[in-house]
């Protein structure tokens, strides 16, 4: 082989060799990379587990002191929150004491105080998991499983401005009439074998009651914000108004 023959191949050999060991090293940094994210997120991921039991750190205060004192101007609950476990079971489990009707607002929903004197609203169970609401874009009811999604949505993006929000059962014959003011058991109905209540709001009427299964309703548990703290009164930024049968009809999201 001629030696100008010999550079040239030599030539290709250290470039390829070049290209090799470029590719090699960036596979290594991707691969790196890759594992930077993955303990990343599983760092996160364990920093938003949640252990759903009773225990508490600070023996001497109960779950609502708790929460109340994690409310600030601008979160509801801090980043770091060994309790939040604690809390939300206190809200699935702890007897309720008084049930009332919620007043405000567009959906069904009541209010409950829980055995220690926290205010909880409960928003009942309308639709099956798949189901699909069809028609307007007002048209149905809120979903009490999408404010328990968007509680632990919030956590995920740090927004940390939810209010807590937990699934929970309730048996309406045992846990909420005997303890329901005579205006929440005027709404109280039986359909076929389940008992129903449909409460009083902005569009509550008797012919949509919100039904248990027999007795057992499944619903969520939203945790009422302490009283110390004022709330004012915004314009919904997604307000939105439809037109229907040539009137206006305005429709805001209130909870």
């Amino acid at each position: 082989m001629k030696l100008k023959q010999r550079v040239v191949v030599l030539a290709l050999l250290l470039v390829i060799l070049v290209l090799t060991k470029l590719l090699l090293l960036d596979r290594l940094e991707t691969s790196a990379a890759q594992r930077q994210d993955q303990l990343s997120f599983q760092r996160m991921m364990s920093g938003l587990r949640l252990t759903m039991d009773s225990r508490l750190e600070h023996t001497l205060q109960s779950p609502w002191e708790i929460a109340s004192q994690w409310v600030v101007p601008r979160e509801v609950y801090p980043e770091d929150t060994p309790e939040m476990g604690a809390v939300l079971h206190a809200m699935a489990t702890k007897k309720i004491i008084r049930a009332d009707v919620g007043y405000k607002g567009t959906q069904l929903k009541a209010l409950l105080v829980l055995d220690g004197g926290q205010k909880v609203v409960f928003k009942p169970k309308r639709y099956s998991r798949d189901h699909v609401v069809e028609g307007e874009p007002y048209a149905g009811y809120d979903r009490h499983n999408a404010e328990v999604a968007a509680f632990h949505l919030d956590r995920i993006l740090g927004f940390r401005r939810a209010p807590l929000v937990v699934g929970r059962y309730v048996n309406l014959i045992t846990e909420i009439k005997p303890v329901a003011t005579e205006q929440l058991l005027s709404t109280f109905l039986k359909q076929g074998n389940n008992t129903c209540f449909y409460g009083k709001c902005y569009y509550c009427r008797e012919t949509e009651p919100a039904c248990a299964d027999r007795e057992v309703m499944e619903g969520s548990v939203t945790l009422w914000l302490p009283d110390v703290w004022p709330l004012q009164k915004h314009r919904h930024p997604w307000g939105r108004t439809y037109r229907e049968g040539g009137n206006m009809m305005k429709v805001t999201v209130t909870l």
